[in-house]
């Protein structure tokens, strides 16, 4: 019965954005909420359950990262302090949905253990306790039903045995609604239906950071006008699966237009087909949408192609996109000119992100198409650019600066 329903949880997490908003409602009770109705019945209904707990490195400084891993990246993190500073002992725990991405993790925990194991919630917080270090992702509570998914009281626990705590904001944790869509026209506020939840988690999590001083990072560089006393932790590419030799752009008959959409709404993905349809009539582009791929199988999607469209709504970018452009793939979006000009403060470098909105793409892929030295010059930028600001360093920088050795 249980695997009935993680089908299920697992199909309605895929399609999340295409859901009625009473059902968006539902879910959000269900995560916002865990010890509720809604969030004891679902722990039951996916089966409940134990899990792993983390393993406690042995090392002088000893960083636990959790519990969110977007995109692998608390994984990734930990690889990159551990590479970097042979003081440091990295793990990370990473709360799984039924039918997620299958990112690495340290230590994946399903969520129906998370919410529901008095168990497990004690037998991490016991191993926890061992570390040095603490890295919150996304302003989430860390330990199940120990500290009653109270994150505040998680924080004040943590620091009462010595250990330093930090925050990492991913977006939506941290992003005001009505801000952005003062920043860009093409933000998906207010039209997105979780509006208001967004809107009352960020600021929720604002007061949160501010009331208790501790050292804060965001993961995209747009996050910063959120939270301007923030440190930039860029996000990480596995330069091993996505660096390698791909074939060179723009050498087919055809470009090859890719876009991978976790979530269309969000990125704005029903805008592209109507934009490119002229130019796949006339035989000048091939479009494919992405969508629900594993991890393992991305580098061969993104050396398949010539342009990677990634997003428009939020203003910034993320993994996805430096995941192509460490491929040496052109990769075209919005990004916010706010959110440029960061990031040439903070790295030196113009991102080579080639900027389009909805109403621009048709003519940005036309000019890209009729001027392939252009293009093979402008991936070559983004590899240079993907290779310097998110493969680990600047992270390890960021994180031993602002925080560990400051």
């Amino acid at each position: 019965m249980s695997s009935f329903f993680s089908n299920a949880a697992a199909w309605a997490i895929k399609h999340r954005s295409k859901l009625p908003a009473w059902m968006q409602r539902l879910m959000e009770s269900a995560a916002r909420n865990p010890d509720g109705v809604m969030g004891r019945l679902t722990g039951r209904l996916l089966g409940g359950g134990n899990a792993p707990n983390t393993e406690v490195p042995d090392a002088a400084v000893r960083m636990y990262i959790a519990p969110t891993n977007y995109a692998g990246q608390g994984f990734l993190w930990a690889r990159a302090l551990e590479a970097a500073d042979p003081r440091v002992g990295a793990r990370n725990m990473a709360i799984t949905l039924p039918g997620d991405y299958s990112f690495r993790a340290d230590t994946p925990v399903p969520i129906a253990a998370f919410n529901t194991s008095d168990s497990w919630a004690e037998a991490e917080w016991e191993a926890v306790r061992r570390f040095t270090h603490v890295l919150v992702e996304a302003e989430r509570p860390m330990f199940g039903r120990r500290f009653g998914h109270d994150l505040r009281a998680e924080v004040a626990a943590l620091e009462s045995v010595g250990i330093s705590v930090a925050f990492l904001c991913h977006g939506n944790d941290i992003r005001d609604p009505d801000r952005h869509a003062e920043l860009t026209p093409w933000s998906l506020f207010p039209e997105d239906p979780r509006t208001d939840f967004f809107r009352s988690e960020a600021r929720k999590n604002l007061a949160l950071i501010t009331d208790l001083g501790n050292p804060v990072f965001v993961s995209t560089p747009d996050l910063s006008a959120d939270v301007p006393h923030a440190a930039w932790c860029p996000v990480i590419v596995d330069l091993e699966r996505f660096g390698g030799p791909t074939p060179p752009v723009f050498s087919r008959d055809r470009v090859a237009v890719v876009h991978a959409s976790s979530d269309p709404f969000g990125k704005g993905t029903n805008y592209i087909e109507p934009a490119l349809a002229p130019l796949m009539s006339s035989g000048l582009v091939d479009y494919r949408l992405i969508t629900a791929t594993p991890a393992a199988e991305m580098p061969a999607v993104f050396a398949s192609s010539d342009i990677v469209i990634d997003q428009f709504r939020a203003g910034s970018y993320g993994v996805a996109a430096c995941e192509a452009m460490a491929s040496g793939r052109v990769v075209v979006g919005h990004v916010m000119q706010v959110a440029r000009e960061f990031i040439e403060q903070q790295t030196g470098f113009e991102l080579p992100i080639v900027e389009a909105t909805p109403d621009t793409l048709r003519t940005v892929v036309e000019e890209l198409a009729a001027d392939p030295e252009r293009a093979r010059e402008i991936g070559e930028a983004g590899r240079r650019y993907a290779t310097a600001v998110h493969t680990g360093a600047a992270s390890v920088r960021a994180l031993l600066g602002n925080w560990i050795d400051a």
